[in-house]
């Protein structure tokens, strides 16, 4: 398996392995998420990287680092091939979309969850992750966020 920076080639399996895992665990994509896959090109001009996950030619998982105001950096769509074997990789993708904010000058990391997610929430707080409260989850489905501020 290796983590590759953003190839059109897998530009489907973003949309769809996302699609997927928002309908399987909350029953419909919201507006915001359409917005996110009609816009990736956008996106990437940004400033923003989607990793993924590759085996075979096969991506296995992705995520995506894209800036938001200031130094804050959104770490966002994390999901993985539902079709595939997959152990780690959906943590090597979030390294790297990390990695990516930091080195493009992030100070804080931010980032918007569901609390039944309990695998996730476990992940973002191994990683040094911090609960906060918003006034805006962004989400319906947003009920949780953390930041990690970078020193």
């Amino acid at each position: 398996m290796k983590v590759i920076e953003y190839d059109p080639k897998y530009k489907q399996a973003f949309i769809d392995f996302n699609t997927d895992w928002i309908v399987d665990n909350f029953g419909f994509l919201e507006d915001e998420d359409r917005e996110t896959f009609e816009k990736i090109d956008e996106e990437l001009k940004e400033g923003a990287m989607i990793y993924f996950a590759v085996e075979n030619d096969i991506a296995l998982a992705t995520c995506m680092a894209k800036p938001m105001e200031g130094d804050t950096w959104e770490i966002c769509k994390l999901a993985s091939n539902k079709r595939q074997p997959h152990k780690g990789c959906g943590t090597a993708v979030f390294e790297a979309s990390m990695k990516w904010a930091k080195t493009h000058g992030a100070k804080r990391l931010f980032l918007i969850s569901n609390s039944k997610l309990k695998p996730a929430v476990h992940i973002y707080e191994k990683y040094g992750f911090k609960e906060i409260k918003p006034e805006d989850y962004g989400y319906t489905r947003g009920d949780i966020a953390f930041e990690k501020l970078i020193g």
